[in-house]
């Protein structure tokens, strides 16, 4: 009997108040993660964009977005929640992941 493994997705749980930053992150997510399967759920009060197993955002590609500079520490307030485990790299991208790397 073969065993099917469910898809790992990870990523960001946005809340559906600032659109022009969640339309800002999926495309830049989509930019970051050119080889990856985009899920992006509107459930209304919040947004989910996730991908398998590593999910990234760059400083750049959202100010590319958006058309002015951008801090990601600026994400926490439209930030309700996140699938996997997430980490920032150094002030220029964040990144949702499945497994513990250290």
């Amino acid at each position: 009997m073969e065993t099917v493994q469910p898809q790992k997705f990870v990523g960001p749980v946005l809340r559906g108040m600032d659109q022009d930053i969640i339309e800002a992150m999926r495309i830049a997510i989509e930019d970051d993660n050119p080889d990856a399967e985009l899920l992006y759920e509107d459930r209304g009060g919040y947004v989910r964009i996730h991908t398998r197993r590593l999910c990234r955002v760059t400083r750049k590609s959202l100010e590319a977005v958006l058309g002015r500079s951008f801090r990601l520490a600026d994400l926490e307030p439209s930030l309700s929640g996140f699938a996997g485990r997430m980490r920032y790299v150094g002030d220029e991208a964040l990144e949702w992941y499945l497994e513990r790397e250290d």
